[in-house]
């Protein structure tokens, strides 16, 4: 490459990773206004912290013998911050990823090493970062419920079915009428295409639909994994 195209490729590369820094750092202010604008019904401080538990490894929940009560803006503002910054969850997944992406040299500009996973890493947490923020804001704009809640129902089947639903389905605000993940995966679909700004090759549409995939695919995953945590757990300690 000829020294004037690869400065000019290093300028544009600063360019955007400053435009992506500016547009995460805007997003937690913006977010928390958004959330205290909000009205809710707001629950007894014995019972508050059960609102708002969050798992490293399938996110946001409310336990089976916990009323799923709707969401104050005080609530949704500290769901948004074990989300994004004080549970392990979002860090695991963006080194998860990373390994993925280096394994493949995805982008292959990036290279490999020590240096060529950080980036990646940190191209990962910021998309997820931005993913978290669209989705707490949009569904504190809608009134949606952004926590999963485990099947008053037994049985393999009707508790799986409920899990995959409820990656595709949400409750408003009255926690008993179902309506589309819009905001979930509308997040999704903005953080991929503002991610591939930072990118060597920006393909915002391309990178928008893997968003949601990753999304779709995750989702599902998680909350399986979060309707028989239960189970799983008990299995485990017996082994032990």
């Amino acid at each position: 490459m000829p020294p004037g195209e690869s400065t000019k490729v290093r300028t544009e590369s600063k360019v955007r990773s400053a435009w992506a820094l500016l547009i995460a750092a805007c997003i937690f202010p913006c977010l928390t206004s958004i959330c205290s604008a909000q009205q809710g019904i707001q629950p007894d401080s014995a019972g508050e912290n059960e609102q708002v538990m969050v798992s490293w490894l399938y996110g946001p929940y409310v336990p089976k013998d916990v009323p799923l009560l709707p969401m104050t803006s005080q609530n949704r503002l500290r769901l948004y911050e074990r989300q994004s910054f004080t549970t392990p969850g979002i860090y695991l997944k963006s080194g998860f990823i990373g390994l993925i992406e280096q394994a493949n040299r995805t982008p292959q500009e990036w290279g490999g090493g020590v240096e060529g996973y950080g980036r990646r890493v940190a191209s990962n947490y910021g998309q997820y970062l931005i993913q978290n923020s669209f989705s707490a804001g949009g569904n504190a704009l809608l009134q949606y419920e952004p926590r999963y809640d485990r099947c008053q129902c037994a049985g393999l089947w009707p508790r799986t079915r409920h899990a995959l639903l409820r990656n595709l389905l949400t409750y408003n605000q009255t926690e008993q009428e179902v309506r589309p993940q819009f905001a979930l995966y509308g997040a999704a679909f903005a953080s991929g295409m503002i991610a591939s700004t930072w990118k060597p090759r920006s393909e915002v549409w391309r990178q928008g639909s893997y968003g949601m995939l990753t999304q779709a695919g995750f989702g599902a995953l998680s909350t399986w994994i979060g309707e028989f945590a239960p189970e799983i757990n008990r299995r485990l300690r017996g082994k032990k």
